[in-house]
Formats: structure tokens, sequence, C-alpha cells
């Protein structure tokens, strides 16, 4: 089955850049980044920016914006049975040369999960001025980390964001 990603929830002010491989059946039949209540990804971002834990999307798209992070996938379209990653086939990746030129703030780049950053790095190309970093995965597929786990290693995004702020 053919899928489409996502446009990014992003603006001019980012300054990390969040990238998932492409949506899982939940989110794409809600039409909404981690669709899935068991994945983790919200409940991360909200723990980590200090925030009251909230399952309306305007206001967790709002949350990425006001904290100067931009969402996208690296993937824009993929023939892929299910959620998994590892069925993706036929990818075609997003058009990140006009992206991340349109984010000239972005300095970091984090990848939620190794099929991210494998995916990225094979179509992408990008110069020394960008730190990539790979984290684990919020998938609920990812069951080898607890929430605790996640949260402990995912604190390198508010690290940066704290850093990029002082500048």
């Amino acid at each position: 089955m053919k899928i489409q990603s996502f446009p990014s929830i992003s603006d001019s002010n980012a300054k990390i850049l969040i990238l998932g491989t492409m949506p899982g059946a939940q989110s794409l039949a809600v039409s909404e980044y981690y669709g899935n209540r068991r994945n983790h990804f919200w409940q991360l971002l909200f723990t980590l920016c200090n925030e009251t834990y909230s399952t309306d999307y305007q206001t967790k798209k709002n949350l990425i914006l006001n904290n100067h992070i931009a969402l996208w996938d690296v993937l824009q379209a993929c023939e892929r049975e299910g959620s998994l990653d590892s069925a993706i086939l036929k990818e075609v990746p997003n058009d990140f040369v006009d992206f991340l030129k349109a984010h000239p703030h972005i300095t970091h780049i984090f990848f939620n999960g190794q099929q991210a950053a494998k995916f990225f790095k094979k179509y992408v190309a990008v110069d020394s001025n960008y730190t990539l970093v790979t984290l684990p995965s919020t998938s609920p597929a990812n069951a080898g980390i607890n929430f605790e786990g996640k949260l402990a290693t995912w604190r390198q995004i508010f690290q940066v964001k704290i850093s990029t702020q002082k500048v």
C-alpha cells in the first residue's frame, strides 16, 4: 500500500528538527503525527517542556512551535503494509534542501529511532553545521526501553533547547 507523510509542523523560528521515518497506520488513520496513544512521543515532549500533557492535537502542535522545534518525517512517501519501519519499500525522501533553507536557525537534527537516521543518511547530505543525534524510538514496538529510559535519553533535546535560547 502506498502511503504519504504529513506536512511538517514548523516555522522559520525552529532551532531543532525532530525526524521520524513515516507515520504508522494509526497516525495515518487520525491524520496526526504520533497518533498511536501507546507511542511515547507526545508524553516525552510535554514532560521535557514542563507542560501538562494534552491529547488535543492543536495543543500538541503549539507545544512544538512554541519551543522552537520542527517536526517532520524523513520520507515523503513509501509502500508499506502495517506500521513497522522495517516493512518500508520504494521510499521517497522529503526535500531537505529547501526545508533547511526555509529554517535557517536549525542546528540540531534528532532522529526518532535508528530507521529514521538510516534513511536520512541514505538520501540526505548535510554539512557539518548540523549536529545529528539518533534517539531511541518512541514507538510501542520499541518495548526494550521503558518511558523513563527514553526520557533520560531524550533530555538531550531539552539541553539543546536551553543552550540555543541563551544565544
